[in-house]
């Protein structure tokens, strides 16, 4: 498929998605403010919040030892 900007295949259209969507992701994990919520609303939230924690966990595990399989690492950016 081409367009003005260039060719590209159809995997890494989907792997630009996919970016697009974990990025997404991680901007609306950022808009998290946790010490912002009242005790009460906390206290009865936990037990959801802690199954997306763990939820979140395993897939960022996963989606990690993916990447070190293929013997690259993954490192921190280095800040400007």
């Amino acid at each position: 498929m081409c367009r003005a900007q260039g060719c590209y295949s159809l995997s890494n259209m989907r792997t630009n998605d996919e970016m697009t969507r974990l990025q997404a992701a991680v901007s609306a994990l950022g808009d998290v403010n946790v010490s912002a919520w009242p005790e009460d609303t906390l206290k009865d939230q936990l037990g959801e919040l802690s199954a997306v924690l763990v939820a979140l966990d395993t897939l960022l595990t996963r989606v990690a030892e993916e990447v070190r399989a293929r013997g690259m690492r993954i490192e921190e950016p280095v800040s400007a």
